[in-house]
Formats: structure tokens, C-alpha cells, sequence
């Protein structure tokens, strides 16, 4: 029950297409993404596959990124890592969300990150699974993590992590800050509908609202747990985090706390406009309403007096009068008159 997620991963239409062209290029490429080993001072020297099978902790920390579906990766994991099974198991779960747990050699987390690939919506958010154990770091996903290309791009400049702890403490250091982009990025949108609803017309407001209000329920939906995950590895009881590493992870918490509370902040004023909107159309037409019942309650009388005037049948009053239509049209333009006094004497108008 610790891997299985509650919520599987929202995935689109054109999700779906992207997902089967991932399978396939998957099939053909290496699920061997980064493998480095770090010399512990922010730089690292890139492995071929082909080392790994002489590396051995006495030679510095090890570091393994993999696609974890790749059928390389797969069957490294399961013959080659020497992970316990359900380390293993973790390390390929498909559906996870963000937590811990720690095993007699290591620690296992997984958190999340916002989609940030090209084509992607950043609430359709990617998994990111690690292992920790003091000698090697080994990370394993789907999609794309932008958070991780960029460890990679530091270590080749000699400004990664030097060790385990530090490696967790900026992996999840850039995968929140990813997501303030996004938090700030819909609390935006949110102001702006908020200006919108009183001017433009509700057909345009209508589905973005819906959206912006989906897009903050499947942030927070992974969001809340992530800020739990972040507080229970602060007390994880490993040798290898240092209290200034728990003291950077609890920095972190607090970030992701203030997101979870800009969120529902969002949300609320998010139903707020929605309200406002669905107060402002029933206004619209209750006005609507009320105008046709004044002209209804006008011209009913007036109404009556032509029909009865209309009938065909003999001793019809003024029917051989030359005048009689036109003291008639002005018989009914007083009556309209006098109705529309008497409506507003009693304040109808």
C-alpha cells in the first residue's frame, strides 16, 4: 500500500498520444539517462553503462538517473542494483505520490514536480523516485524532470551536490521552486478574472474559470502531500543528513506550506468570482424578466381593447366613423399612459 497512489496521473487525449511515442522511443534508447560518479566537491565524471559493473563505493559516491520503463533499466534494477525488492519495486511504480520510507541500508522518497516539458500542462505533474543509501544516489522516472537535467548541467559545471544529503536537499530545493513559478503563475489568472467578471461577457468567463479551478484542485492534489513527505524526512532518523541539511529541508517545507495556502487561497477567490459571475446572470436575467413582464402588463389591456374591437360582427362601435381609428390609437395611447403612471407612483419602474 506505501507505493500505490490514490489518484492515477491525468492524462489527456493528446497525453495519451505523447505517452505512446515515449513507449516507443523508450523501446529503441537506453533507460540509462545520467549515470555520474561525484568526486564530492560539486563536480562529478560521467560513467558509460559499461563501468558500472566495476564501480565500488571505496571509489566516491555514485549517482544512477534512469528511465525506469526503459527494458535496460528495468532488468539493471532487478539483477544488477542489489536493492531489496521493494526498493526496487518503488523505484518502478508508476503511480506514486509524495512520501518516504526508510529501509535498514537506505531511504526511499518520491516527490513530484510540475510538468514543464514542451506541450505539457504544469499540473499534469511528473514523479520523481530516489534512492539513497550513502554510497549511491539512484533516480528513476517517466517524463522528463527539468529539476534533474539541471543537476546534471551542475555537476558537468562543478557546482552539484557533493553528497547524498546535499543532493536531496537541491533536488527538491528546484523542484519546489518550479512550482512557486506555477503557484504565482495561476494566482495571476485568478486576479485577472477577478477584474474581468463585472465587464466581460460570461461565455468567455465561464470556461476559464472551470479551468483555472481544475488547474488549483490537481496542483494541491499532490502539493499537500508533498509538503507532508518533506516534513517527515526531517526526521527521518539516517546518519547521513546533518542538521543544516534538516534545517534546508524545513526551508523547503515552509515554501511548499506558503504554496498549499496560496492555492487555497486561489481557490476560494476562485469560487468567490464564480458567485459574483452567477450572481451577476441571474441580475441579467431577472432584469430581462422583469422588462418583459412590464411590456406584457401593458399591452395585455391594450390587447383586450383591439381583440374585442376586431370581432366581426355587427354594431361594432365607430365602424362607419372616418375618425374612429384615430380617436381609438389615441384612447389606447392614454390608457398606456396612464399604466405607466400608476406603475411608477407605486415604484414598479
Amino acid at each position: 500500500m506505501l507505493f500505490q497512489g490514490k489518484k492515477h496521473e491525468r492524462v489527456s487525449t493528446s497525453g495519451l498520444s505523447r505517452r505512446h511515442e515515449e513507449e516507443a522511443s523508450v523501446n529503441r534508447e537506453s533507460g540509462f539517462i545520467h549515470v555520474y560518479l561525484l568526486d564530492g566537491q560539486g563536480g562529478g565524471r560521467r560513467l558509460e553503462r559499461e563501468e558500472l559493473g566495476s564501480w565500488e563505493p571505496a571509489h566516491g559516491l555514485l549517482w544512477v538517473h534512469l528511465n525506469y520503463a526503459a527494458p535496460d533499466a528495468a532488468l539493471w534494477l532487478d539483477e544488477k542494483s542489489g536493492l531489496h525488492e521493494v526498493a526496487v519495486r518503488g523505484l518502478q511504480q508508476e503511480d506514486t505520490r509524495p512520501g518516504s520510507a526508510t529501509f535498514p541500508d537506505g531511504l526511499l522518497v518520491f516527490l513530484r514536480g510540475v510538468n514543464m516539458n514542451p506541450g505539457s500542462d504544469p499540473e499534469d505533474m511528473v514523479s520523481l523516485r530516489l534512492w539513497f543509501d550513502g554510497t549511491r544516489i539512484i533516480s528513476s522516472r517517466r517524463r522528463r524532470v527539468l529539476s534533474i537535467a539541471d543537476m546534471a548541467s551542475d555537476v558537468d559545471r562543478g557546482e552539484g551536490p557533493g553528497t547524498s544529503a546535499e543532493f536531496l536537499v537541491m533536488v527538491s530545493d528546484r523542484l519546489v521552486t518550479r512550482m512557486g513559478d506555477v503557484v504565482e503563475s495561476v494566482d495571476d489568472r485568478v486576479n485577472e478574472l477577478e477584474e474581468r467578471v463585472l465587464h466581460a461577457e460570461s461565455r468567455e468567463l465561464r470556461p476559464m474559470l472551470s479551468d483555472i479551478r481544475r488547474q488549483i484542485i490537481a496542483l494541491r492534489r499532490y502539493l499537500a502531500p508533498q509538503r507532508e513527505a518533506m516534513a517527515r524526512l526531517q526526521v527521518e532518523k539516517v546518519s547521513w543528513l546533518t542538521d543544516g541539511d534538516r534545517l534546508h529541508l524545513r526551508e523547503t517545507t515552509d515554501r511548499i506550506a506558503r504554496y498549499v495556502e496560496d492555492l487555497d487561497s486561489a481557490r476560494d477567490r476562485a469560487a468567490v468570482t464564480h458567485e459574483e459571475l452567477v450572481s451577476r446572470l441571474s441580475e441579467q436575467t431577472e432584469r430581462r424578466m422583469y422588462i418583459l413582464s412590464i411590456v406584457a402588463a401593458i399591452f395585455l389591456p391594450l390587447g383586450f381593447v383591439t381583440g374585442l374591437l376586431g370581432i366581426n360582427v355587427g354594431g361594432i362601435p365607430g365602424s362607419e366613423n372616418e375618425w374612429a381609428f384615430t380617436e381609438v390609437v389615441i384612447l389606447l395611447g392614454v390608457a398606456a399612459a396612464l399604466q405607466l403612471l400608476v406603475m411608477k407612483r407605486k415604484k414598479w419602474l
